[in-house]
């Protein structure tokens, strides 16, 4: 491992927000690490590639995007497209950390979401993709019955200081511009959560457990 100052984090998701919404606080309270952010879908979203990059400023990230299909229909991808694009966007380095989504996804539901955290656990779990640990968002809304929360018996979970909190929600509402009555505001975390892995067997175990179940 190295020195804790100069740690490197690549974080992939499948939207610009989803870096701010389940791990912006853990990016802010962090900013000695090497953060480089890869976004899956939008790239050629002129508005939401701007905001992106805008926000990848804030949160002295470096970071790139891919421009996966992102309809509203949502039609399943084949799992190594997903995978052949985030091999094409990942630098090909060891990282100390990588962070990515729940193969469930952080709400109910997202195929994106779920699609990006499977990819990365087999990409991890059969060497194409190199850290020392995983760390999956874990948050539940209970089956739509509320929004989003944080998973407090999660290996990981941290509460923001109102600080941090108020620059990730600043980010959301004025870098993204999401209403301050709409989902992506509502939902801002005020805790942050992740499931943590050190071996890749373990992950691949857990993904396993649910791959094949309806989600």
């Amino acid at each position: 491992m190295t020195p804790f100052s100069a740690k490197t984090v690549a974080v992939i998701v499948a939207h610009p927000d989803d870096e701010t919404l389940w791990a912006g606080g853990t990016i802010l309270r962090h900013p000695a690490w090497k953060w480089f952010i890869v976004c899956l879908c939008r790239g050629k979203d002129k508005d939401r590639s701007f905001r992106f990059n805008n926000a990848l400023k804030i949160l002295k990230s470096e970071g790139i995007m891919g421009d996966l299909d992102d309809g509203p229909e949502q039609k399943p991808l084949m799992g190594n497209e997903v995978e052949k694009t985030i091999l094409n966007l990942l630098p090909a380095k060891h990282f100390d950390l990588i962070i990515s989504h729940n193969p469930t996804g952080e709400y109910t539901r997202h195929l994106r979401h779920e699609e990006t955290g499977k990819a990365v656990i087999k990409l991890w779990s059969t060497g194409r993709i190199s850290t020392n640990e995983l760390w999956n968002f874990a948050y539940t809304d209970d089956n739509k019955k509320h929004y989003p929360v944080a998973v407090e018996n999660a290996s990981v979970y941290r509460s923001l200081s109102k600080r941090i909190w108020l620059r990730k929600y600043s980010i959301i509402t004025e870098t993204y511009g999401f209403e301050k009555s709409g989902f992506e505001a509502e939902t801002t975390p005020r805790s942050e959560s992740f499931w943590q892995f050190t071996d890749p067997r373990d992950a691949k175990r857990w993904l396993n457990k649910f791959e094949n179940e309806p989600i």
